[in-house]
């Protein structure tokens, strides 16, 4: 609705829609690029949320676009989702996307020497995870550093016990719970990170981006946390439409955060 209903940006446009980057159905993504064109342009990678269990790329063609439209090869893949998968399925999904990144984003004027990556929600925990647990890149064969930052919007990443069916769902079956939480990896070797969160977010609650970024700096890690008053879970990423972008300026601190 947001993508049909409001005004997207016009910096921004669809480059390829669909590409295969694995062989499952769910393994697509589509690529937007900056209206006049790119060389050699930082590359942002986004990950959507929705609770591991649904949601579908082209609902996002408004953030593709507004990342665009600021100057990043924007990169937003789908993934497989609850039931079909659980984790760690749906990450090494994401490692699979960035490995496509990585040997084709050139053609569409992308620099894949390092790349940001963001998300929101559950998609911000994929792309913590992919950020700081460092299997899940190495598995993909990519290289330490390939991430150099990270905007994580309203994500879990310290939410044991598991309470929620979607969490439960997700990860109840999963051996070693520790190891499905990004604070757990949290140490000196990760990438720069952007925390934001609402001060009204009652989905995932604020205190899951307070303690990760006290780990990360407590590991010497640069991380800038932001939360935003009078903004919820959704409110967050909503900020990032043209239509509701007055609320917050959250593209412009991610923009501000990610450019080289």
């Amino acid at each position: 609705m947001l993508t049909a209903l409001t005004p997207g940006d016009a910096g921004g446009r669809l480059a390829a829609g669909g590409i295969a980057y694995g062989p499952d159905q769910r393994h697509r993504l589509d690529v937007y690029v900056p209206e006049q064109g790119s060389r050699s342009a930082p590359v942002m990678v986004f990950f959507y949320g929705g609770g591991w269990n649904n949601g579908e790329r082209a609902d996002y063609a408004f953030v593709g676009r507004a990342f665009a439209a600021q100057g990043f090869v924007t990169v937003i893949p789908d993934y497989r989702l609850v039931p079909q998968v659980r984790f760690p399925a749906f990450v090494e999904d994401g490692a699979l996307a960035l490995r496509w990144v990585r040997d084709n984003i050139a053609t569409y004027g992308g620099d894949a020497t390092g790349i940001a990556l963001s998300g929101h929600s559950a998609g911000a925990h994929i792309a913590m995870m992919l950020a700081l647990d460092r299997r899940f890149l190495a598995r993909a064969g990519l290289p330490p550093g390939f991430v150099r930052c990270i905007a994580g919007l309203a994500g879990p990443y310290d939410f044991l016990p598991l309470d929620d069916p979607r969490s439960i769902a997700a990860f109840g079956e999963f051996p070693r719970l520790l190891d499905t939480q990004p604070i757990s990896f949290a140490n000196a070797h990760a990438p720069r990170a952007f925390l934001a969160t609402g001060d009204e977010d009652e989905t995932v609650r604020p205190r899951n981006s307070i303690a990760l970024a006290a780990k990360l700096r407590a590991a010497g890690v640069a991380v800038e946390l932001k939360t935003y008053p009078g903004i919820g879970h959704a409110g967050i990423l909503l900020a990032l439409n043209a239509g509701f972008r007055g609320r917050t300026p959250i593209l412009a601190d991610i923009v501000r955060f990610a450019k080289p």
